[in-house]
């Protein structure tokens, strides 16, 4: 079966169709990461994106059903030089064309995708239209004017969960089969603005009673529950129009210790007066160097994000800058000087990824432990 990429400037790709059939828009972005699709795959803040593996042989390892990362799979669409039928992997339940066709997701394969990313580093993420069952490019055109991409939109409500609920799994060895979940010492409420699990995760293995919350919850609700922190999440697109986050951070500043990661990074930087802007064609990876501005110490990280931080936009008098991205020197982190509260905007999580700022989850309960003793 044949499959088509058509992007907005009129370049077209064509190759073999593997996953679901169907037809679907989104902004066309790349991951360089060689492993961890499934993690990928299932992340909501890819939620409208077409992604493109930059590694050539995907799927040798196949799929599980520990490797996700949310209820369900995100991408729009998923685009590989190319796909592996016949993975090997003691885990593996499923191939990933099985995989994608059962969630639904159309696969392309067969394309030369160097030529895909070094156009987009060239011209910058662009919207896109895949398709597997419409090869005429002049009806694919017509589908694709309709999208309106990610700027301006906020698609943290398609993405985030409706009600709370608690979360209460722990980071899992998989080789030993054990779960790292001790006995809770700190009350947390998580935003959810399209969170990862292994972040949940980790705040459980670092001793956190975790209470997930939609996006919207005002900050009157979230101090109901009495937390201890508050952690902002990761999610989707355009953090600008997702107001109403920035709104309620700005309501907690102060009242109780808070920690961001990705677009949560950008929420609490609009709630302390700072501003935001899309990247030509974001940070998609598993290996970004990033340099703590304290210790001098260069931390290999995951990051997927296509918008950013201004490093100019903040009064240096409310906030400290913490990290910066060696590839670009964009901003990855800060503090805020007068109330307990930092973020980065990478992933300290992994997930895939390495583990290098892991240290970020003990650094959080060391604030909350501060904020209870002052």
């Amino acid at each position: 079966m044949s499959a088509i990429l058509l992007l907005e400037d009129a370049t077209v790709f064509k190759g073999r169709s593997f996953g679901a059939k169907g037809i679907k828009c989104g902004e066309v972005v790349f991951n360089t990461s060689m492993t961890g699709y499934q993690e990928i795959l299932t992340d909501p803040s890819y939620n409208e994106q077409i992604v493109t593996m930059t590694y050539p042989l995907i799927g040798n390892y196949g799929t599980n059903p520990l490797d996700v990362e949310s209820r369900r799979v995100f991408v729009s669409g998923f685009i590989v030089k190319e796909n592996c039928e016949y993975p090997s992997n003691w885990r593996n339940k499923h191939s990933l064309s099985e995989y994608l066709e059962k969630k639904r997701i159309v696969g392309l394969e067969g394309i030369d995708t160097r030529r895909l990313v070094k156009h987009i580093r060239e011209k910058g993420a662009m919207r896109g239209i895949i398709s597997s069952t419409e090869m005429r490019i002049g009806e694919l055109s017509k589908q694709l004017e309709k999208y309106p991409g990610l700027v301006d939109r906020d698609i943290v409500k398609n993405v985030s969960m409706k009600k709370p609920y608690k979360w209460d799994k722990g980071t899992v060895d998989v080789l030993e089969d054990t779960e790292l979940k001790p006995k809770p010492k700190y009350k947390v409420v998580a935003y959810d603005f399209g969170v990862k699990q292994n972040i949940l995760r980790m705040l459980r293995s670092a001793g956190c009673e975790v209470t997930v919350v939609p996006g919207n919850t005002s900050a009157k609700d979230v101090l109901k529950y009495k937390p201890d922190g508050v952690f902002l999440s990761n999610g989707p697109g355009d953090p600008a129009p997702v107001s109403y986050a920035a709104q309620n951070v700005r309501k907690l500043l102060g009242k109780v210790p808070i920690f961001g990661i990705c677009l949560g990074h950008q929420i609490l930087a609009l709630a302390m007066g700072g501003k935001t802007y899309k990247l030509k064609f974001g940070h998609r990876g598993a290996n970004h160097p990033v340099m703590n501005l304290k210790t001098k110490a260069v931390e290999i990280t995951s990051q997927n994000h296509g918008f950013c931080v201004d490093i100019d936009s903040f009064d240096k008098k409310d906030v400290e800058l913490t990290h910066i991205n060696l590839n670009d020197n964009t901003l990855e982190g800060f503090r805020c000087k007068k109330v307990p509260a930092f973020c980065v905007q990478y992933h300290p999580e992994a997930s895939p990824g390495p583990h290098d700022s892991s240290y970020l989850f003990e650094e959080f309960t060391q604030l909350m432990d501060k904020a209870r003793k002052s």
